[in-house]
């Protein structure tokens, strides 16, 4: 069996040297930080565990990349501008110094990209597959936060980006899905493993919205999480939902893939309300950082949300989203 280094030279080798400042290499328990006048911390959480957010043959750089940006998504969503992360790494029972090698190597392609710093975190045994859990802090000007709990009756629904690539992109990658192009294919798996974070949108968000969140789980099931948050309902056309190509084929092929487009999660768009007067200043805004913005829906008062066709007659979708405890939406 080949040898594999013990803990501390796992951090000296692969992960102290992605620290950035005020981490004392990653010699210490923590590490300091300094906040801009004027501004406060967002944090979040999220954590990827081993085919369940990721395949156990995925790239090890594109697995660490997707479990950063999953977090950057989320900053992005609040309208905050991303600082630094610490990394909890869930070691397996199979782990190899090759694959830890290509996961920092992930996370350093990221970390220049997005300009953020490793600030710490912690490795561990899993007794099973591997765990990673990734803290991240943005920074905002005070009282900018753009929360859940905004949106109001009136106020129009819009998300960035296309809606289904990921999910899409899931049975793409496990050969599930027919009647699509290579190149296709392969746009669709990009966009699973490796997700695109709105970040460069977090500005226009803090301005312009009246609620925000981050589409992981689902675009309709994260919508009734926002609606639930601000004590609303929506209303959503679903061909009003932004498409890609490679999902306008595979729905042209296979039009029951519809559900799993719109609920299957791991688009990490974001999904956002604006009053109706501020609408042309979004449309300039998004302009000029080269985002693209549909309107896909409005906030209505009372509960849930409701969901029509072109047609305008009510779609019922048995589940709405993705749930991490196992139950349905």
């Amino acid at each position: 069996m080949t040898q594999r280094p013990g803990e501390f030279a796992l951090i000296a080798d692969y992960f102290a040297p992605l620290a950035g400042e005020g981490t004392f290499g990653l010699k210490d328990d923590a590490a300091t930080f300094s906040v801009e006048p004027g501004h406060q911390l967002v944090i979040t959480q999220d954590a990827s565990a081993e085919n369940i957010h990721f395949l156990d043959d995925d790239p090890a750089d594109l697995v660490a990349r997707k479990a950063l940006r999953v977090n950057l998504s989320d900053l992005a969503a609040k309208g905050a501008r991303a600082k630094c992360f610490s990394v909890a790494l869930g070691l397996g029972e199979d782990w190899t110094e090759e694959w830890i090698r290509q996961f920092a190597q992930g996370l350093r392609e990221d970390i220049d990209q997005y300009d953020i710093a490793l600030t710490g975190g912690d490795t561990f045994k899993t007794g099973g597959g591997m765990v990673i859990s990734i803290t991240a802090i943005g920074e905002i000007p005070r009282d900018s936060y753009v929360a859940r709990i905004g949106a109001s009756p009136g106020d129009q629904l819009f998300v960035t980006g296309t809606i289904g690539d990921g999910a899409l992109g899931l049975l793409a990658r496990r050969d599930d899905l027919s009647g699509i192009s290579m190149q296709d294919r392969k746009y669709l798996v990009d966009r699973y493993q490796l997700p695109q974070p709105r970040l460069e949108f977090a500005g226009t968000l803090r301005k312009i919205a009246t609620s925000a969140m981050d589409v992981s789980d689902g675009l309709l099931g994260d919508l009734v999480k926002l609606c639930d948050a601000s004590g609303v309902s929506a209303e959503l056309v679903l061909s009003k939902v932004p498409f890609s190509s490679a999902v306008k084929t595979a729905l042209e092929h296979e039009s029951n893939l519809l559900e799993t487009a719109v609920t299957g999660g791991d688009d990490y768009e974001i999904l956002f309300t604006v009053s109706p007067e501020n609408i042309g200043q979004l449309m300039k805004l998004a302009n000029e950082a080269r985002i693209a913005v549909t309107c896909i829906g409005e906030i209505t008062s009372g509960e849930g949300i409701s969901v029509f066709d072109r047609h305008g007659e009510k779609v019922e979708f048995p589940s709405l989203g993705y749930d991490h405890s196992g139950a349905r939406n």
